[in-house]
């Protein structure tokens, strides 16, 4: 298999021990993947998708110790099958779709003539149903101690709706607070958003500065910020001290259900967690197996034996029972 120096080592956390042994450092595998990440920013695909079309198909080739561009199907299969006891059935579907999108690039680029993907078929993603943090869990998380900035995090996730991602990279310029709104990338950073601001975060805006990075990285310049999955290991940390149940990301589908539930339409619901799609939103609506088990628990087979009986109303006109 051609590997390549390259400044940018990937880390690939986890590597599977069944394919060539373990690995923490990991080279890009082929220079054509440095291509494909090229075409990605070329395309202005969000930095998040890149990255992790490139982790995977690194981690792709490196585990199946194997050419990724000249690697046959048998290969592929039973890569996806060497993980079936350790990914969930959302992320098979999801790195499924990137080596996908893999050998669909290098067909266009003429670097393979055909896709090694289309015996394996493509496996379904399972219905989503929101996890929101519940309303307990967000006043054990708001009420227990913890940092400033890590507060002020979980308030732009729970109050704004904001990604991980999207928190990391706030800064005070995004504000306007005479307007009461927050300004964020949409969709693939092609144009910003205006979020309207709740009072807790107008409040929490005048604690941080007004110019700049509002989480700076620990390591770093101050103009840079720190990154997305370090704030999602902040606000988790304190999740779990707190006794929260769920993961960062529950916090934005309390926002999402709550809006709604509180009385949002859809379309507004759509236009503040930044959903391209209404059909995305849409999935909000859903309701979780507890309360489905909750409404069939409340049904009263013998309702109509406890309601009190009433007399029969007399026909007026002749003094007898109608």
């Amino acid at each position: 298999m051609t590997r390549v120096r390259n400044a940018n080592v990937l880390t690939l956390p986890g590597a599977s021990q069944r394919f060539g042994g373990g690995i923490s450092d990991v080279e890009i595998a082929h220079p054509l993947i440095t291509e494909w990440e090229l075409w990605h920013v070329a395309a202005r695909k969000s930095s998040r998708t890149t990255s992790e079309r490139i982790r995977v198909i690194n981690l792709f080739a490196h585990e199946a110790d194997c050419n990724p561009v000249t690697v046959q199907p048998a290969t592929i299969m039973r890569w996806l099958q060497s993980h079936e006891d350790d990914w969930s059935d959302s992320t098979a579907a999801t790195y499924h779709s990137y080596l996908r999108a893999w050998f669909k690039w290098l067909i266009i680029e003429e670097h393979r003539v055909d896709d090694p993907m289309i015996k394996l078929g493509t496996p379904k993603y399972p219905e989503r149903v929101p996890r929101p943090v519940p309303d307990d869990g967000l006043v054990k998380l708001l009420t227990a101690r913890m940092h400033h900035r890590t507060r002020v995090m979980i308030l732009l996730a729970a109050l704004a709706g904001l990604r991980v991602s999207e928190i990391a990279r706030v800064k005070g310029e995004d504000l306007d607070l005479e307007k009461g709104v927050i300004y964020i990338m949409k969709g693939k950073g092609k144009k910003r958003a205006a979020l309207p601001l709740h009072f807790l975060l107008v409040e929490a805006a005048h604690t941080m500065p007004a110019r700049g990075v509002w989480f700076p990285g620990i390591r770093s310049r101050a103009h840079t910020h720190v990154l997305g999955k370090s704030v999602s290991d902040i606000i988790g940390q304190a999740m779990r001290r707190a006794g929260t149940p769920g993961t960062p990301h529950c916090l934005r589908h309390w926002y999402g259900t709550t809006l709604l539930e509180d009385g949002a339409d859809l379309r507004t619901v759509q236009e503040l967690l930044r959903h391209s799609s209404l059909a995305t939103t849409a999935i909000y609506t859903k309701v979780p197996d507890h309360r489905r088990h909750e409404a069939i628990n409340k049904l009263d087979p013998f309702r109509a034996a406890r309601r009190p009986v009433e007399p029969p109303d007399a026909d007026p006109a002749i003094g007898e029972v109608a």
